[in-house]
């Protein structure tokens, strides 16, 4: 018996949430809808625009979030990532251990700044990001547990390590170690940026094929260049032997290996989409990796995915999390 469900690789960063205007956005000529990686200073600045503004703070990175999702609902994780020697890389190691999250991350050994995210979600529930990589710019090949990767299920690779030559590398040698010692992969499509300026390195993370393939519609269509959704679905089975392609209030296409599937979306008012992927790739890689089907599996993510949807934040609370732990005893009552 495996001791981990997944073994995940990411960037470790604290996101910082707020609610901005459109014409905030428009002000500060910042492309909306989209990851944009920052430095440092333009960082601070962006702060000292946003100061006063109401925000929420806890530690995330697109992995991390899906790890926290996992975990919550009951499943075993390890997390490898990097941050710096500063407060904001405490905050983000006892964060991750009082989750029961196991990590690389250790108080010696330590340099740099830890990453930031600023997090600009408007009134229509769409999320910008603007990202300080900090320390996890230098993620490497250092940084991987192969002894946890071996005692995995699911070996889990975000997409955003792309943008970091280091990074990708050690995403590369964490899927060839995988696949030698059969252990199942899976990656998400992360950003259509990351698409855009990236897509030779995500080739390169995937080689030939991997198990599994998180993306959304605009990620695919890019991905893939084509113009229609069927074209997507048809031209993603080159890279994966299973996908999942989130369509938002449209729910998902989901491609067992044998069948398309379609599954609907929960109903659900929609305030704030930052976290939305990440949340339903935890679920359906809980629901996977705990006898459920991709349709199941799928099902639970939507649900899980209109919980954190409904309001402020990239995690689910304890509350909606028990709705749906109790979702999933249902399943089971009824599989």
């Amino acid at each position: 018996m495996k001791n981990f469900h997944l073994y995940g690789i990411g960037n470790a960063l604290v996101d910082i949430d707020f609610e901005v205007s459109l014409e905030m956005l428009e002000r500060l000529n910042i492309d909306k809808g989209v990851m944009t990686l920052i430095d440092e200073a333009t960082h601070h600045k962006l702060l000292k625009e946003l100061e006063g503004i109401k925000h929420l703070k806890a530690c995330g990175g697109s992995a991390a979030n899906t790890l926290f999702t996992a975990q919550q609902l009951g499943a075993k994780t390890f997390y490898s990532c990097k941050v710096g020697n500063d407060k904001t890389g405490d905050f983000f190691a006892r964060e991750m251990m009082s989750h029961g999250i196991q990590t690389n991350v250790q108080s010696e050994g330590r340099e740099g700044v830890t990453g930031k995210c600023i997090v600009m979600v408007t009134p229509d529930a769409d999320r910008t990001m603007n990202t300080f990589l900090g320390a996890t710019s230098t993620f490497s090949k250092n940084e991987l547990s192969e002894t946890a990767l071996k005692n995995a299920e699911y070996l889990y690779i975000e997409g955003y390590l792309v943008a970091s030559p280091t990074a990708c590398e050690a995403a590369i040698i964490a899927r060839k170690s995988a696949q030698q010692h059969h252990i199942k992969t899976a990656i998400s499509l992360s950003d259509p940026n990351m698409v855009t300026y990236f897509k030779e390195g995500l080739c390169d993370i995937i080689g030939e094929q991997v198990d599994l393939l998180f993306c959304n519609e605009r990620e695919a269509l890019l991905f893939t260049d084509v113009d229609t959704l069927e074209e997507a679905k048809t031209c993603l089975k080159k890279y994966a032997r299973t996908f999942v392609i989130t369509l938002g209030g449209n729910g998902s296409v989901v491609f067992d290996g044998e069948e398309y599937l379609h599954v609907p979306a929960y109903e659900a008012p929609v305030v704030d989409t930052v976290g939305a992927g990440d949340v339903f790739a935890g679920t359906f890689l809980y629901g996977i990796t705990h006898d459920f089907s991709y349709s199941e599996s799928a099902d639970l993510a939507s649900f899980a995915a209109a919980k954190v949807v409904s309001k402020f934040g990239p995690r689910l609370n304890q509350s909606e999390i028990d709705a749906v732990s109790a979702a999933v005893s249902k399943q089971k009552i009824y599989a």
